[in-house]
């Protein structure tokens, strides 16, 4: 599939859930991509604290997880001088206008919502944060008037529930919100994790970018294999192990190692080993980054809070004209 042209001159939203560990799928799926849109265009990134709140419970562990993201972020090369980054409960007026959109969201849509469906399907309790989870993501993007939403196809429904939300309350207050579109990241492959499965979180499976050597390294080596011996031919993109590596060569290099596999004589211990290696050169310079910033916390939560003021420079204004559209507070 083509990759879409690269936009100019727009305004980008897009945030990570304050749920976990950032790892290399988090990175080829979101936050590479989020860190190249910075180049000619306003670009907004949130740490989306609030949503968290329908899984996280543990006070410290969100606190953590923020600071954590945050540092990612910054250590993989976003510019707090020209982008926006930004605590998500640090903008309280998300949730004001997560409000005034509920009340023109029919709640048919959010019947439909993915996340919902699947929780209800497979028995998972639901609160009333899953349930209303899409709204909040669509203030979210809404509050900055946000000309593309970077996402993975799997993930579009966002935007897409987002645009049907500002389209109703334009058709119910007038035209006062702008409406997303959603730029999706077609040149992104699902990153397998090391079990085979997609990489997630969810299914402990993961191998983290900014882990300590000692942990990397026992990610990397733990990654599932099959028992063909080493004299024996396979085929490459039937292994996770070769998609992992595959992320990080050049498409000769690719080429030649896939070569290997299907000639036999090639082991998955020798694979694996440079698989470390290239993941540690790779992400070298941002580890090395992120460690420094790791040492000044009070940095981070500066930059925080700057991008918090700086997103409120919009937010305000936008929820003031929602608020004076809906006859809201006292006329201006």
């Amino acid at each position: 599939m083509t990759a879409p042209k690269r936009p100019r001159g727009v305004r980008v939203l897009s945030g990570i859930k304050a749920s976990g560990t950032q790892h290399i799928g988090n990175y080829f799926g979101a936050l590479r991509q989020h860190i190249e849109l910075q180049e000619g265009n306003r670009g907004t990134y949130f740490i989306a604290d609030y949503h968290s709140m329908t899984t996280i419970t543990d006070a410290r562990e969100r606190r953590e997880f923020v600071h954590a993201i945050a540092l990612d972020y910054l250590g993989l090369g976003l510019d707090p001088a020209t982008s926006i980054l930004y605590r998500q409960s640090d903008l309280p007026e998300t949730a004001e206008l997560t409000w005034m959109l509920d009340s023109v969201t029919p709640k048919g849509l959010l019947d439909r919502a993915h996340a919902y469906k699947d929780a209800v399907a497979t028995g998972a309790p639901v609160n009333m944060g899953l349930y209303n989870y899409p709204v909040l993501m669509a203030a979210d993007i809404l509050i900055h008037r946000a000309d593309i939403v970077p996402v993975g196809e799997d993930n579009k429904q966002h935007v897409e529930m987002a645009r049907d939300i500002a389209i109703k309350f334009n058709n119910v207050y007038g035209e006062v919100l702008t409406i997303p579109d959603a730029y999706i990241l077609s040149e992104v492959a699902i990153v397998p994790g090391a079990d085979g499965r997609k990489m997630s979180k969810a299914y402990d499976n993961t191998i983290e970018m900014f882990a300590a050597d000692k942990r990397l390294r026992k990610q990397v080596m733990g990654v599932v294999t099959d028992s063909t011996p080493v004299e024996g031919p396979k085929d490459p993109e039937a292994s996770n192990l070769y998609l992992l590596w595959k992320l990080f060569a050049k498409a000769d290099e690719a080429a030649e190692m896939a070569a290997r596999f299907r000639a036999g004589g090639l082991g998955y211990g020798e694979v694996k080993k440079d698989l470390l290696r290239r993941i540690l050169e790779y992400f070298g310079p941002a580890r090395e980054r992120r460690g420094e910033l790791a040492r000044d916390p009070a940095t981070v939560e500066d930059v925080l809070r700057d991008g918090a003021r700086r997103a409120r420079e919009t937010a305000l204004g936008l929820v003031e004209d929602c608020r004076e559209a809906a006859g809201l507070g006292p006329p201006s």
